[in-house]
């Protein structure tokens, strides 16, 4: 089950990547090939073979994955909580 994608976390995202999504991109390309190889593979390949502008196609992968790995460090620290 995915986790929820809170308003806050995806305006703290989406503020990161509209500062300068060209950056933002190439940025995630080496994060995702250090942490997942074989998702940034399928992005890469998915953007490859597509009609559509593949730059497109690879903001919107890494920008859904930020969003979950973001929701779901937040869902995490939640359920680890203790007082």
């Amino acid at each position: 089950m995915l986790p929820i994608i809170s308003e806050e976390n995806a305006a703290a995202v989406f503020s990161q990547i509209f500062k300068d999504i060209p950056a933002w991109r190439k940025k995630m390309i080496h994060y995702i090939k250090d942490e997942n190889p074989e998702i940034n593979t399928a992005i890469i390949e998915a953007a490859n073979h597509t009609d559509l502008d593949p730059k497109a196609v690879a903001l919107g992968a890494y920008m859904t994955y930020l969003l979950i790995e973001v929701a779901t460090k937040e869902a995490d620290t939640i359920m680890n909580f203790s007082e």
